[in-house]
């Protein structure tokens, strides 16, 4: 049996063209119900993170802020724990420190960074956390890996949530994962990118039976502490619908993949509200996934939009 955590909903966007419809954007999912607002990190059509997470503090009460997830590569870590603690600071204490080992492999082709292989990307992941918490943490900070060396620095600010903001590491490979076991507060469960671009179409992935692989390899590198960690997992794929069977035939044959297996998956979310309320208490029975995370830009159908979606968030948030 899975462990039980309260359910919670958040939203992954890249922003607005203009401030106004971006502040607005930040509004309506604070009034829908959702308890985060998180963007991706990537060098494409998307806002800068801290600019647009402070202006979005500016203008909600209770949103978590933050982004799913920054690539580790991308900001050295000194960098990036001054700029979230200043940010912790300005929303008062609503930051989400999301981070990945980086996996879009023309990211960093496009800005001429060297792509390193998955173990190495992971380790350098693992010396960041490291220096994230204790620049996070109170007295000056030194540290000698391989790949950081940090002498003598106190980290100022620091966050206004002690110890540290709440950690979240995202991936979908066994290293990653087994790091976030030992290091996060929230375990995102992804597919594994280990070939730099998302593979089109259905993956033995998106599978339950490779989410339960996953849950097993967490647990295992938890250990004790599994019962203390919220487990985080983003559905790509959400029609709100009256007719879930047509609904998941349609998306099923775009996929190439079979409606049962599909209407499985915990990557999808087809039906009613009721069906698919029931659909994430059983899933988190299974897999103990309580966080869920909702990108409504990757389809424009109506029945996946934030709106579509908020009675599920009212239905189910904080059971």
């Amino acid at each position: 049996m899975a462990h039980h955590r309260r359910f919670r909903f958040g939203v992954q966007i890249r922003g607005a063209a203009t401030a106004p419809a971006w502040v607005a954007k930040a509004r309506a999912i604070e009034s829908l119900g959702y308890a985060s607002l998180m963007l991706p990190d990537h060098f494409h059509e998307q806002l800068g993170p801290f600019s647009a997470l402070t202006a979005a503090a500016s203008v909600t009460r209770t949103l978590q802020l933050g982004v799913l997830v920054f690539a580790n590569d991308y900001r050295h870590p000194v960098v990036l724990a001054k700029e979230l603690a200043t940010l912790d600071m300005a929303s008062g204490g609503r930051v989400c420190v999301g981070l990945g080992a980086g996996w879009a492999k023309s990211d960093y082709e496009a800005a001429g960074m060297p792509y390193d292989p998955p173990g190495t990307r992971v380790e350098r992941l693992g010396e960041s956390l490291t220096v994230l918490k204790g620049l996070f943490a109170d007295g000056p900070l030194t540290f000698h890996g391989r790949h950081y060396h940090i002498s003598q620095l106190e980290g100022l600010p620091k966050p206004v949530q002690r110890p540290h903001p709440p950690i979240l590491v995202g991936g979908g490979g066994r290293r990653v994962l087994s790091l976030a076991a030992r290091e996060a507060d929230i375990v995102a469960i992804n597919i594994a990118l280990t070939a730099g671009v998302v593979a089109p179409g259905w993956t033995p992935e998106r599978t339950a039976e490779a989410t339960d692989r996953k849950v097993a390899w967490i647990r295992e590198a938890a250990g004790d502490r599994f019962d203390d960690l919220e487990l985080s997992l983003m559905c790509g794929i959400v029609a709100v619908t009256d007719d879930r069977d047509r609904a998941a035939a349609e998306t099923a044959a775009r996929l190439g993949v079979g409606a049962d297996e599909l209407l499985e998956s915990p990557f999808a979310l087809i039906g009613t509200v009721a069906q698919i309320a029931d659909t994430l208490e059983r899933r988190r029975d299974r897999f103990g996934i309580s966080y869920i995370m909702h990108p409504p830009e990757i389809t424009t159908h109506p029945a996946a939009s934030l709106e579509a979606f908020a009675p599920v968030v009212a239905r189910l948030a904080g059971r």
